[in-house]
């Protein structure tokens, strides 16, 4: 049922959301695009006893990373393309609680600190159903070339991390 507004979640010191609603412009309007991306857990997901299997994890965060630079008009095709490509190259993840097969998990993404060719995001992934934060990684990512050399971030793509760093979402 479409009511007009977006829910923010911002997490307590247990794991848990509270949700606060916004009005948002137009019944139809997409949400705001760092509210994160919406992940239905698979069969193919979990392992046998049917608890998403932690490699999975890293697949959904990096749907996420795309759908997030995607959303702001920065396809990962185009930036490879015109020389930029951005491998991870640490990742910091916390298991907090586990999700089952055929929830719904959004993951949600925020750019944390942008340097000369470098930056990093934190990556949440948080069951719809009760809110409760259940996997966050800080993943930090480098700028190179197609030839494997580091650059410095595009000055547009780097005003786009520096403007969404640190927002709640």
């Amino acid at each position: 049922m479409e009511t007009g507004h977006e829910e923010d979640h911002l997490f307590d010191g247990d794991g848990y959301a509270s949700t606060c609603m916004r009005e948002r412009p137009g019944a139809h309007a997409k949400p705001e695009a760092h509210l994160g991306m919406d992940i239905r857990i698979y069969y193919e997901d979990t392992d046998a006893a049917g608890v998403v299997y932690h490699a999975s994890y890293l697949k959904f965060f990096e749907r996420a990373r795309t759908e997030y630079f995607r959303e702001r008009g920065l396809g990962v095709a185009e930036l490879a393309n015109a020389g930029f490509v951005f491998p991870v190259i640490r990742m910091e993840i916390d298991f907090k609680a586990p999700a089952l097969h055929d929830e719904l998990v959004t993951v949600i993404t925020r750019p944390e600190r942008v340097g000369g060719s470098s930056f990093a995001v934190r990556q949440q992934a948080v069951r719809q159903s009760d809110g409760r934060l259940l996997v966050e990684a800080q993943v930090t990512l480098a700028c190179i070339s197609p030839q494997r050399k580091a650059r410095r971030i595009p000055s547009h793509i780097r005003r786009m991390l520096e403007e969404n760093a640190g927002q709640e979402g």
